[in-house]
């Protein structure tokens, strides 16, 4: 296991630095900078714009920027510094990070939560209405685009006033007490997460229902029945159990894919997080936020497939790596 994860780590060395050089090679190619936005401005001089052309490289071949991007992300930590925002990038992104990560992991609760139980319910009442009402609820969530039902629990929001229409917080929520803040935290991500969330619920159920009734046939099911268990200890204690081995495997690939779905409710919710930081950057034209953002959601989708890999191992003693 120790070989295998660091095989994994190393890995992830020469993937990151092909994401970054794809990166730099497409904003290299748009037209203009976040210096040329500056320029249209007639109170900033050109000795200041040239200043600060040189200050951030700009004024070198593209591929020495690269290369000083390169040794400063790897020997020093040092992704940059935002031109539109004066900070470092590490800065900017620590707190967008962690809030994309924050309604990830709800969102992860709310697919993983409901897609099992459901899962089993349709597999247990296969053919039967439970069963048909699932298929269709799965139908539905697999159909309606992120960006529809994201809009439509905006427009619910709005009307009902049940839930804030965005942002993360109230205005006063520094005034709250602990648990009113949490609270307060919760109402504002209740939505984002059930948007972010209920795409992958619909297939993740799917696949619960089938995994669960492929054990359901096999012989060592029916062996346990023959030998007079309950049907519950049937299910739960041997079928489930081996059930959920294919799952495990998913559930990395969800983690990762929560993080990048969650850019477009990020958007329509105003939720401060990568998604967010991201389109405001690409708007702004700020080559080095951009990059540590991109970077950054690649880092967390390659953890995400590596804590796949690694449940697996756990899980299934048969496919451990040495």
């Amino acid at each position: 296991m120790r070989t295998f994860l660091l095989r994994r780590l190393l890995q992830t060395i020469p993937l990151l630095v092909g994401i970054s050089a794809l990166t730099f090679l497409l904003l290299q190619a748009a037209p203009g900078d976040f210096l040329a936005t500056m320029a249209e401005n007639p109170q900033i001089s050109s000795a200041t714009l040239d200043a600060m052309r040189h200050r951030f490289g700009l004024d070198q071949p593209w591929y020495v920027q690269y290369a000083l991007y390169l040794k400063n992300v790897f020997l020093h930590l040092d992704f940059g510094e935002s031109f539109s925002r004066h900070q470092p990038v590490f800065q900017v992104l620590r707190t967008g990070l962690g809030n994309t990560l924050l309604l990830a992991v709800a969102a992860a609760m709310v697919t993983w939560g409901l897609a099992i139980p459901l899962g089993i319910i349709a597999a247990v009442k296969q053919y039967r209405w439970q069963d048909r009402a699932l298929s269709f609820v799965a139908f539905v969530g697999l159909s309606v685009p992120e960006v529809l039902s994201g809009l439509l629990f905006l427009w619910l929001a709005a009307k009902t006033g049940w839930f804030p229409i965005g942002g993360m917080r109230d205005l006063d929520a520094e005034y709250l007490p602990p648990l009113a803040r949490l609270g307060d935290l919760i109402r504002h991500l209740a939505l984002p997460a059930i948007v972010v969330g209920i795409i992958p619920l619909a297939s993740r159920m799917r696949q619960m229902r089938a995994s669960l009734l492929d054990q359901l046939r096999l012989d060592y099911v029916t062996t346990a029945r023959a030998k007079g268990l309950p049907e519950r200890q049937v299910i739960g204690g041997h079928a489930l159990r081996n059930a959920l081995n294919p799952l495990i495997t998913l559930f990395g690939f969800t983690l990762g894919s929560l993080v990048s779905g969650s850019f477009v409710a990020e958007t329509i919710f105003s939720w401060p997080g990568l998604g967010s930081i991201t389109l405001e950057a690409l708007n702004a034209q700020d080559q080095y936020l951009v990059m540590g953002a991109v970077l950054m959601a690649s880092t967390v989708l390659i953890a995400g497939n590596l804590v796949a890999d690694v449940l697996l191992a756990i899980a299934d003693p048969r496919i451990r790596h040495d």
